[in-house]
């Protein structure tokens, strides 16, 4: 059920003025949060029922929880070149290529790993390093094979099995904007969890301002103005295991098979929602900002909590 919340600034809507209006949905097991400036309700509610349907529809392929999805029919696909959507082509594409510049800390290809740690974290016991070492024999990058222009992917290791949980998000946020800037809404941010996209300002701003807490001058004026970027933050703030007083993040490394446990959190903001979400995810595992940031992006670890609430203003 798609929530709304509308708060005018000025004189009524009905006069054509500027009104803020928020709608909130449930998925990807999250609420997704969506802000528009619009000066029509019935286009802000038709933008933003597209933009839900079309989150919807992107889960159906790259869910790794739906048995049904995509991309959960293709991790049992045999090791042969299989035929895709165009959707999971790109995604996996983007995601092969972050996985070459993070060395692996970023791996789509992890999902035994994925799957491995989601039954520990339901029943609260640490996996045996046996059990590790035998879910990542179906782990590694190299083996994912991914031709975007015939769209067909290999899957070069018995048993392998694709979780895009570290880039899926923003890649779907990325989607549901486009879909908003078709409907005639441009001034929109989207957020899940950890992860936003924006479009152009609210009006009589320069940008969106979120996660203003951020210990790094360059990101945080970034983050204070956001405009056709993304930002994402990814880190244990929600999902871990703890065991012992030890702190096992949901972030997996998929060069160790284990959690990662420093607890600090990555933020990125890059030009889109997918590269965003990625790279966080890797630099998350990393524990460090390596020098070499894709174009576009900027990166800082914190272990503050973030805001990423938008703070909406008054004409």
């Amino acid at each position: 059920m798609m929530l709304a919340l509308g708060v005018g600034f000025g004189n009524r809507a009905a006069w054509g003025q500027v009104v803020r209006y928020e709608f909130v949905e449930l998925h990807m097991g999250v609420a997704v949060r969506l802000v528009t400036y619009m000066n029509n309700e019935g286009a802000a509610r038709t933008a933003a029922h597209a933009a839900f349907n079309r989150i919807g529809a992107l889960e159906d392929v790259l869910s790794d929880y739906r048995p049904t999805s995509e991309l959960r029919r293709l991790s049992s696909a045999s090791e042969v070149p299989t035929a895709v959507s165009r959707v999971l082509a790109d995604v996996l594409g983007q995601a092969r290529t972050i996985a070459e510049w993070s060395d692996g800390a970023f791996d789509p290809t992890a999902g035994t790993l994925t799957a491995l740690w989601r039954e520990a974290r339901a029943n609260g016991v640490l996996p045996t390093q046996r059990a590790i070492d035998e879910a990542r024999g179906a782990v590694g990058w190299r083996h994912l094979t991914v031709d975007t222009t015939a769209r067909t992917v290999v899957l070069g290791r018995p048993g392998m099995r694709l979780d895009l949980g570290g880039i899926a998000k923003g890649y779907v946020l990325d989607a549901a904007l486009r879909t908003m800037s078709a409907h005639g809404a441009t001034r929109v941010l989207i957020q899940a969890g950890g992860d936003l996209v924006v479009g152009d300002a609210p009006p009589g701003r320069s940008g969106w301002r979120v996660a203003t807490g951020i210990d790094h001058p360059v990101l945080r004026a970034r983050a204070s103005a956001l405009v056709r970027s993304a930002l994402a933050v990814s880190g244990d703030a929600e999902q871990y295991l703890e065991v012992d007083g030890v702190r096992y993040s949901h972030t997996i490394d998929p060069r160790t098979g284990w959690g990662v446990r420093d607890g600090a959190r990555a933020v990125v903001v890059a030009p889109t929602g997918a590269l965003a979400d990625g790279v966080a995810t890797a630099i998350a595992v990393m524990g460090m900002v390596p020098p070499d940031l894709p174009p576009g992006t900027l990166a800082a670890i914190t272990t503050d909590s973030l805001d990423l609430e938008p703070k909406p203003h008054r004409l």
